[in-house]
C-alpha cells in the first residue's frame, strides 16, 4: 500500500467522508477476494485434471473432459441470477452483508464438493450433485467482486480510486496462486492415490479458508457512501428498476467489456487441459506457469491501477484488450509445440503483465459508471452477464478443438475476438478518471481540473 496515504481521507465532495478507511477497505477486499476465489479456482483446476476421471463414466476421455469443463461453466449460468439477488441486497442492505453472505455460501459448497462420492460409488447422482454444488458456488460468487469493488471505491481517496480498487482483482490473483500452490504437491502423487483421495484435500481446506475470511470481513466497516445514503433515507427500495430505467446502456456496455475474462479461463483452464491431456506436458510445469503468471500479476495490477489514475481508465484497458488479442496466438502455439520455455515466457507476459492492465482499472471503470444508489446492482448485473458468457469458453474451446483436442486455432480466435469486443465496448464508456465520487453516475458530471495533483 501507499504509505503516503493517511488512514482516513476526507473527500469534501461526498458525505460520510470522515469515516473513510481506504487501506482497511482495500486490505479487507484483497484478502477476502483471495480467500473466496481460492475456492472458485480449485474447482477449475480439478475440472481440468481430476473430475473427468472421478465424476463421469469411463470410455471416452474427450467427452468426459468437455462435460467436466461444462460443469465449470455451469456456475456462470447461476451468476446472472445471483447478480440480481445480491446486487439488490447490496444496494438496499449494504455492501458488508453481501460480502459475508458470499463467503459463507462459497465455503460451504466447496467443502461439500470435497466429501462428494464419485461416479463409481453413486453413479449418475455424482455429476448431478456436483452440478448442484457448482450452482451454489456461482450464486455466491456473483456478488463478490461487485460488493468488494464498490466498497473499496467508496472508501478510496480522490485521485487514487483505480489504485485502491485494483486490490480487489489482485486478491483474486492471490486466490489462484493459493489454489495452484495447493495442487502443485498433489500433482506429484501417484495417479491412483490422487484420484482416490488426494484431490479432496484442497476442497476440505476451504473450511479453514472460510473461517479466516469470515473473521476478516466482520471487521470491515460499511461503505461510507452507502451508510450516508441510509442515514438520509436515500436507499431505493427497488434499485434494479432504477438501474434498468436509467442505466440500461451502461449495463450492456459492461456486459460486453466483461468478455475480457475469457482470457483467464482459456489460460488457466483450457491451456492446462490441452497442455497436459493432449500434448503431454507435465501437470507441474503447467501449474507452475499459471502460478508464476499470477505472482507477476500481484505486482502488475496495482501498478496498472496507478497508471489508470494518471492516464485514464480507458487507455489502460485498451492495452489489455489489444495485448491479449495479439499474444494469445503465440502462447497457444507454444503449448501445441510443447515448448516449455516459450510457454512460460509467453504465458507470464500474456496473463501476468498484459491481462493485468484490465485488473488494474476494470472495476474502477465499471463501478464509476453508476451512482451510489445503484452501483452494486449495475456492476453485479453487467459483469456477471458478461462473465457468464465467458465462463463457457473452456468447454466451447474444447468443442472447437475437435475430438482429439488438437485444433487450437479456433480457440485463439475465440479469445482474441472476445478481447477486441471488450476493448471496443470500453471505448464507448465515459472516462471517469477525473470525476468526483459524488458526481459519478450523472449524465453531465462535473470533472475536476487535474486529479494528478491529488494522486501525486
Amino acid at each position: 500500500m501507499d504509505d503516503a496515504v493517511p488512514r482516513q481521507e476526507h473527500d469534501p465532495a461526498s458525505p460520510g467522508a470522515a469515516r473513510r478507511t481506504p487501506r482497511q477497505a482495500a486490505v479487507s477486499s484483497w484478502i477476502g477476494s483471495a480467500l473466496e476465489y481460492y475456492d472458485f479456482f480449485i474447482y477449475g483446476t480439478a475440472a481440468a485434471l481430476i473430475f473427468p476421471k472421478v465424476f463421469f463414466p469411463a470410455g471416452n476421455a474427450a467427452t468426459a473432459t468437455i462435460a467436466s469443463l461444462a460443469t465449470f461453466g455451469v456456475a456462470y449460468v447461476a451468476r446472472p441470477v445471483g447478480s440480481f439477488i445480491l446486487g439488490h441486497l447490496g444496494d438496499t442492505l449494504g455492501r458488508k452483508r453481501v460480502l459475508l453472505l458470499t463467503l459463507l455460501g462459497m465455503g460451504t459448497a466447496t467443502f461439500l464438493i470435497g466429501v462428494l462420492p464419485g461416479y463409481g460409488t453413486i453413479g449418475v447422482a455424482a455429476p448431478i450433485l456436483l452440478v448442484a454444488l457448482r450452482l451454489v458456488q456461482g450464486l455466491a460468487v456473483a456478488g463478490e467482486q461487485s460488493s468488494a469493488g464498490s466498497a473499496t471505491l467508496e472508501h478510496a481517496p480522490p485521485g487514487k480510486r483505480a489504485y485502491f480498487t485494483s486490490f480487489t482483482l489482485a486478491g483474486t490473483q492471490f486466490g489462484l496462486i493459493l489454489a495452484t500452490a495447493v495442487f502443485l504437491p498433489l500433482s506429484s502423487m501417484p495417479t491412483p492415490m490422487l484420484l482416490s483421495w488426494g484431490w479432496r484435500i484442497p476442497f476440505l481446506l476451504s473450511a479453514l479458508v472460510t473461517v479466516v475470511g469470515w473473521w476478516i470481513r466482520r471487521s470491515m466497516r460499511e461503505s461510507p457512501e452507502f451508510a450516508a445514503a441510509r442515514e438520509q433515507n436515500a436507499v431505493p427500495k427497488a434499485p434494479l428498476l432504477v438501474l434498468l430505467r436509467h442505466h440500461t446502456p451502461d449495463v450492456l456496455k459492461i456486459v460486453v467489456s466483461a468478455l475480457i475474462s475469457v482470457t483467464s479461463t482459456i489460460v488457466s483452464i483450457y491451456s492446462l487441459t490441452y497442455g497436459v491431456s493432449t500434448i503431454g506436458l507435465s501437470r507441474s510445469s503447467m501449474l507452475w506457469m499459471i502460478m508464476l503468471s499470477n505472482v507477476v500479476a500481484l505486482a502488475a495490477i496495482p501498478l496498472w491501477g496507478k497508471a489508470g489514475d494518471r492516464f485514464g481508465r480507458k487507455p489502460v484497458f485498451a492495452v489489455a484488450a489489444l495485448g491479449v488479442a495479439v499474444l494469445i496466438w503465440p502462447f497457444i502455439w507454444a503449448v501445441s509445440q510443447a515448448n516449455v520455455v516459450l510457454v512460460f515466457a509467453l504465458g507470464i507476459l500474456l496473463s501476468g503483465v498484459v491481462y493485468s492492465a484490465y485488473g488494474g482499472v476494470g472495476y474502477a471503470l465499471w463501478t464509476e459508471q453508476f451512482g451510489t444508489k445503484v452501483r452494486m446492482s449495475g456492476v453485479a448485473v453487467g459483469t456477471q452477464l458478461g462473465f457468464a458468457l465467458g465462463g463457457f469458453a473452456p468447454s466451447i474451446a474444447a468443442a472447437f478443438a475437435g475430438s482429439d483436442l488438437k485444433n487450437w486455432l479456433p480457440v485463439a480466435g475465440l479469445t482474441a475476438g472476445a478481447a477486441l469486443a471488450a476493448g471496443l465496448a470500453v471505448l464507448t464508456m465515459r472516462e471517469t478518471c477525473r470525476v468526483p465520487l459524488a458526481e459519478l453516475g450523472k449524465r453531465a458530471p462535473r470533472a475536476v481540473a487535474d486529479s494528478s495533483t491529488v494522486a501525486a
